[in-house]
């Protein structure tokens, strides 16, 4: 008897990895719809997704002071609103990262969003938010407002 359920055990699992394997490829028979770019480029819509997946990238403190003096960015402080407040660079928005919400954040096609925080940390975070809502490459400021301060830069108090 011991042998007769260990077969129909087997016969069981045989039977739902062959329902799991028929459920992926169904899913993936759906997901992997062709996209036409041109006469010489069909791929799949996930090739497309993992070319422009979305990604993070820092710049220093005077890099970002250029682009602020050249009014080429929408900075934006997600720190909390006392430390916002306490201190800041001139123009930046608030959304502090604990309520952060990506698809709020304005897109201004002018100019680029560059995120912010007392030392990076937040701010990465946020980035990756941001660059998953939009796709493409959101930028945060190295060291965040500390590295700011440190390289002399002025802000509001």
């Amino acid at each position: 008897m011991a042998a007769s359920s260990i077969t129909c055990c087997a016969s069981w699992r045989h039977k739902v990895r062959a329902l799991r394997l028929l459920a992926v490829g169904a899913a993936l028979a759906l997901s992997g719809c062709s996209v036409t770019v041109n006469n010489n480029d069909t791929r799949t819509a996930s090739s497309y997704a993992r070319d422009a997946a979305p990604t993070v990238e820092t710049l220093t403190a005077t890099e970002l002071a250029a682009l602020v003096d050249s009014g080429e960015v929408v900075l934006i402080d997600v720190r909390t609103p006392a430390e916002f407040a306490e201190q800041r660079l001139a123009g930046a928005l608030n959304a502090p990262v604990q309520t952060f919400d990506a698809a709020s954040i304005p897109r201004d096609e002018t100019r680029e969003v560059i995120l912010y925080c007392r030392s990076s940390g937040r701010s990465e975070r946020a980035a990756i938010m941001l660059a998953d809502e939009w796709g493409g490459t959101v930028r945060h400021l190295e060291g965040g407002i500390i590295a700011w301060n440190d390289a002399g830069l002025p802000t509001i108090k």
